[in-house]
């Protein structure tokens, strides 16, 4: 019967009300600041999951480490935020801006997972720091989403003719164009790749 029977501890109830706080906030972050400008979905799915491993992995860590009666949790933990901090995807270079992101969503989680000594309004309020942060530099900013574009017409490219490629895109991506940047140009493949920045109305 004792087997059968369905207790939860405080400490799975604390690391429950972390996690929801850690989940909304980075929520907030991602999908109402970030993704709202960049519609990337492949980076939206990485932020949420990444926020939702490194919580669990540094709590348990933490968790264990008292088990253990140690008092190296918090530099543990601090040193797993710095593992974390420096990571690198080998598979595509990540924009600085998503790079940024990344760190402050890993910092977020870490700073979630470790704070035992603030009460769930003391944590909750450092999360509203973290969010409050960001949108005011992307107010004040007023950061341009931008599409990557691989552009043929590489005779368009040249300063003297950048209303014609202003225009050209604007025909081809239907977006109100604010401006280009040359990224790079393949004179084999008569191909440049291009940023290009529109003006988005939800801005």
């Amino acid at each position: 019967m004792d087997v059968l029977s369905f207790s939860i501890s405080a400490q799975f109830t604390t690391m429950i009300v972390r996690f929801l706080v850690c989940m909304i906030s980075t929520f907030i972050i991602v999908d109402r600041l970030y993704f709202r400008k960049s519609h990337r979905r492949d980076f939206y799915f990485t932020f949420m999951l990444i926020s939702v491993a490194i919580f669990f992995l540094v709590f348990f860590m933490i968790f264990m480490l008292e088990d253990l009666k140690t008092k190296t949790s918090i530099g543990v933990g601090i040193g797993l935020f710095g593992i974390f901090s420096i990571m690198r995807y080998r598979t595509d270079a990540m924009p600085v801006r998503e790079m940024t992101y990344l760190f402050v969503i890993i910092s977020m989680a870490v700073v979630n997972a470790i704070a035992n000594s603030l009460t769930y309004v003391e944590l909750a309020l450092t999360n509203v720091i973290f969010i409050f942060a960001i949108w005011l530099l992307e107010k004040r900013l007023r950061q341009l989403p931008f599409k990557e574009v691989r552009y043929d017409r590489i005779a368009l490219i040249t300063p003297d003719k950048k209303e014609e490629l202003l225009a050209d895109l604007h025909e081809r991506l239907g977006l109100d164009i604010d401006h280009v940047t040359i990224e790079s140009v393949d004179m084999l493949r008569d191909m440049a790749v291009l940023k290009v920045y529109y003006k988005d109305e939800k801005l």
